[in-house]
This record gives structure tokens, C-alpha cells and sequence, in this order.
């Protein structure tokens, strides 16, 4: 009985982590149907998400003693400005370039969390570690098409890929601050964020947006779906799940990201950005998953 309720367990945490990553592959299709620019994207889905997480969290007891916990407080409000310039980052990059070529630069935010706790916090990292960093960043060069920008020097295209390898840098620099801070209290500190980039980006916040139409309809669900639901989920699944099946399922994320690109908008990938998709996935899954050369061997000849 026992056995049967913790796989009943496993597979809903499963499940819903899969529905997260198929939610959170769907942020930048929000963003362009919204029609508004990056900074007036991002005050909204910090703000519909920040009063979705406060009521979840007053709901469900999370936020209960939080003014006292200065440290977080004070942490979540540093990483936040950095979240928040990610998201800002990422979405200009996104309107530059494409939603599939940002997002697939955007994914060296693990190799920059691996690269600063070595460098920063001096964990230990193995040599095989960087082997598998610079395969990634190999990936990050493919997909952003080098032969396109040789050939056909595209200032905004440039720009783009540039914005979203910023995003990257300050993604994996504010989730390895978070992950220091908010081990007990993610919720807490997910909502501390989203209200941080309320206060930041109050005054940039293009007032063309006040006015009544569909636009609200995907401001609110940037907010409430890819900042509040799809935060819920996740980490009320991570606890549940092996590391091996966290970073294997975060790659659900781009390729859906991909195929949402490719058929609401007609942005198809060429080869070289296509190899560049499979170095990605196999920097990324080297370093989460400890392979050596010899273990990667034997994993793709099982599959």
C-alpha cells in the first residue's frame, strides 16, 4: 500500500511539473499577442502574478512570519532586480529576433549558475562539468545562426541575440541567489520578486495599455499563468521528483517553445540552429546528470 500511494504520488508530481513546462513554453506567444512592448509586459506579469502568489500564499499559510525574515526579504529583493531585468532582457530579445532563437539562447542559464558557484561560492565543479558547459555554449552559438549574421548582418537580429544571452547571464545569476535564500520559503520568495518588478517598472509601463481590449486577457494570463500557476506547480513538484527527471523534463520547455514558433508564427529552424537545439540539450543533461564520456556512451546507446 505504501508503494502504490508513493508511485501515485511520483506520477501526479510528474504530471504537473509536465503541465508546468507546457505552460511556461507559451510566455513569449503571451507577450506578442499582448502587442506591448518588454518593460509594459513584464510590470504586468509582475503584477497579476505578484496578487495571484499573495492571495495563494495567504491561502495557504506560506507567508506566515515573513516580515520577520529579513535575509530573505533582503535577497529576494537583490535576485528580484535581477529576475526582473532577465524578463525584460528576454522578451526585447524575443521581438528582435524569435520567440524559438531567444529561447534557445536563453537556455546557458544553467552553465552560468554552474560557472558562478564555482567561481563565486567555489563549489566544486569537475572537469567533465566544463567539458559539457562549453559543448552548451557551442549550442548557443549554432542556434543563434552564425552563418545568417555572416552573411546578412541584421542590426536588430544581432541585438536580439545579444539581449537574450543577457537574459541568460541574469537568470542563472538571480536562481543561484535564490536558491541560497529560498530553500524553505520559494513561495515567499517568488512573490517578493514579482513585487519588486512592480516597483521597478511602475514608471516605464507604457500608458497606451489603458484602455479596454483583448490585450488584458494576455497581460493577466502572463501574470497569473506563467508567474503564479505555473511557480505553484513547479515547486510543489520539485520536492516529489528526482533530480534526473527535473532536468530531463525542463527540456519540454524549448521544444514546445519551438513547435509554438514554428506553427502560430511560421519561424522554422535551419540545420546548423538544429544541431545547435541537440548540443544544448546534451550540455545541459551532461552537467545535470553527471555524465562522463563513457556514461553518455552507454545512455545513448540504451536509447
Amino acid at each position: 500500500m505504501p508503494d502504490t500511494s508513493i508511485s501515485r504520488d511520483s506520477r501526479t508530481a510528474l504530471a504537473s511539473l509536465f503541465f508546468a513546462e507546457i505552460l511556461i513554453s507559451s510566455v513569449g506567444v503571451f507577450v506578442h499577442e499582448s502587442g506591448q512592448d518588454a518593460m509594459t509586459a513584464v510590470f504586468y506579469r509582475c503584477l497579476f502574478g505578484g496578487l495571484f502568489l499573495l492571495i495563494w500564499g495567504l491561502a495557504r499559510g506560506h507567508l506566515q512570519g515573513l516580515l520577520q525574515d529579513r535575509a530573505l526579504i533582503r535577497g529576494a529583493i537583490l535576485s528580484g532586480v535581477l529576475l526582473v531585468l532577465n524578463w525584460v532582457c528576454l522578451f526585447a530579445g524575443m521581438a528582435r529576433s524569435s520567440i524559438g532563437v531567444a529561447t534557445m539562447v536563453y537556455h546557458f542559464f544553467p552553465f552560468v549558475m554552474l560557472l558562478l558557484a564555482a567561481l563565486v561560492q567555489g563549489e566544486r565543479t569537475r572537469p567533465m562539468d566544463l567539458m559539457w558547459t562549453l559543448v552548451g555554449f557551442v549550442g548557443v552559438a549554432c542556434a543563434a545562426d552564425p552563418v545568417r549574421m555572416w552573411h546578412n548582418v541584421d542590426t536588430s537580429y544581432l541585438v536580439g541575440i545579444a539581449l537574450a544571452f543577457l537574459a541568460a547571464l541574469l537568470c542563472g545569476t538571480s536562481l543561484l541567489m535564490s536558491r541560497q535564500i529560498g530553500k524553505q520559503r520559494p513561495f515567499a520568495l517568488a512573490m517578493i520578486q514579482c513585487w519588486v518588478g512592480v516597483l521597478m517598472l511602475g514608471w516605464f509601463s507604457s500608458a497606451s495599455v489603458l484602455h479596454w481590449g483583448t490585450h488584458w486577457l494576455w497581460l493577466a494570463g502572463l501574470g497569473v499563468i506563467h508567474s503564479g500557476i505555473v511557480y505553484v506547480l513547479f515547486y510543489s513538484s520539485y520536492p516529489r521528483l528526482p533530480v534526473v527527471t527535473i532536468a530531463v523534463m525542463a527540456f519540454v520547455y524549448p521544444l514546445m517553445t519551438l513547435l509554438l514558433d514554428y506553427v502560430l508564427y511560421g519561424h522554422r529552424l535551419v540545420v546548423l540552429q538544429m544541431l545547435g537545439l541537440v548540443l544544448i540539450l546534451l550540455g545541459t543533461l551532461g552537467v545535470n546528470l553527471k555524465w562522463t564520456l563513457g556514461s553518455a556512451r552507454e545512455s545513448n546507446a540504451c536509447a
